[in-house]
């Protein structure tokens, strides 16, 4: 798709209402005559590679890190920057660095994210937030009495189909949105489990420690929180469940959530199988719903409701529904994003704009779109779910970490 008009998708999105869920800086950020680039270090060279800060702008890689060299190598050479530090603890002490990206195992994220505060420097992390709520807590009030920014770098918020999602949903499209659904298959996982013999964070994870791919779909959509939740989950005989540093006897869990406005959300994530890898949600309305694409070899779908008047094969008289192909819209493509940032990326297109939604929110001092509190919406509840799984089902309650 070409370039849209600003005011074309003004218009359409309806920029301006009470429900908007791209917010004006993000989609044409007002730029000041003279910015101060944000000077910004990286840390972890496996995820930390796939992202675009010496692209942007406004922005400048002043240091990278990773406590393996070959992967602060690789870090240097992305980056084209000069300076690398052997930790996280030692980079943070560098005066010049304004703000860190933390791309290190999930089971350091609050750590690392504390300790980056405490230093004075804004905050984006990886997926998830943290691993259990004493750690959110923490985080929180870290990031309360910093007065800094933090950001999760949650990819479903901004993949091109999402995008495309917001847009309907700012429109009203959906009418009266019905239920919710979102699946996460990524089987073949094992082969993270060991790095040289030694069990790395990813072995034997819980699925629903790590469920923000799915969580994303509807926090980052609509903003409602998910309150309530039933959870099960599966496993077999492997080794790996029956030895593992989480004590999870799971390679897959199911959960039933119910979201603050009383909508049902069942969420599927699974390490092993038969399955179709994917990351995928659905948005269930009266007037129109939307089904994505469940893999290779399967499209997203629009379906709208429709008043022809046919029988189906039960011989019942019933309104034909329209189906019909979900558009694929580039938004890379369009100045959703800085000139030099609109190409592909990583995760359907989101990395370019995790990386602009972060330097954007520091240099406009704004509050970035997955900030701590949308952060933790989309991860208490995994954390929650995992305890109900433990529980055989049980139906638990899930805590609220807003205002």
């Amino acid at each position: 798709m070409n370039s849209m008009n600003r005011r074309i998708f003004l218009k359409k999105a309806g920029i301006g209402t009470a429900t908007m869920v791209l917010s004006p800086n993000v989609i044409f950020p007002q730029r000041k005559d003279e910015v101060k680039k944000v000077r910004i270090g990286i840390i972890g060279g496996r995820f930390g590679l796939g992202f675009q800060f010496h692209e942007h702008p406004d922005c400048i890689v002043e240091a990278v890190s990773d406590l393996i060299p070959e992967r602060r190598d690789a870090l240097m050479k992305t980056y084209h920057c000069s300076k690398s530090y052997e930790s996280l603890e030692t980079l943070i002490k560098d005066s010049n660095i304004d703000a860190v990206f933390i791309a290190t195992g999930a089971p350091d994220h609050a750590k690392h994210v504390i300790s980056s505060l405490n230093a004075g420097k804004h905050v984006l992390c990886a997926v998830p937030a943290a691993m259990n709520l004493d750690e959110c807590y923490e985080i929180l009030e870290t990031v309360k009495k910093s007065g800094l920014t933090h950001m999760m770098a949650e990819t479903s918020v901004w993949r091109q189909s999402m995008i495309t999602v917001k847009k309907f949903y700012n429109e009203k499209a959906f009418g009266n949105l019905m239920s919710y659904a979102a699946q996460y298959n990524h089987p073949g996982l094992e082969t993270l489990y060991l790095n040289n013999g030694q069990k790395t964070w990813r072995y034997a994870l819980p699925p629903m420690l790590y469920p923000t791919h799915c969580t994303g779909f509807i926090v980052g959509l609509t903003r409602e929180r998910l309150t309530d939740v039933s959870c099960i989950g599966w496993g077999d005989n492997d080794p790996i469940l029956q030895n593992n540093q989480y004590n999870n006897p799971f390679w897959n869990e199911s959960a039933f959530f119910k979201t603050s406005n009383g909508l049902s959300f069942p969420v599927e994530i699974n390490w092993k199988g038969a399955l179709r890898g994917s990351e995928r949600g659905e948005w269930h309305g009266d007037k129109m719903s939307v089904v994505m694409s469940h893999g290779e070899m399967s499209g997203s779908v629009l379906v709208k409701a429709g008043e022809k008047i046919v029988k189906d094969d039960g011989g019942f008289n019933v309104a034909e529904n329209i189906v019909e192909s979900f558009p694929d819209t580039y938004w890379w493509k369009t100045d959703m994003l800085p000139e030099p940032l609109r190409h592909t990326s990583g995760h359907d297109g989101s990395h370019c704009f995790i990386t602009h939604e972060f330097i954007d929110s520091i240099v406009n001092n704004r509050t970035p779109e997955v900030d701590i509190y949308q952060a933790l919406a989309m991860t208490v509840p995994g954390i929650v779910a995992h305890q109900s799984a433990l529980k055989g089902g049980e139906h638990l309650k899930i805590p609220s970490f807003d205002i």
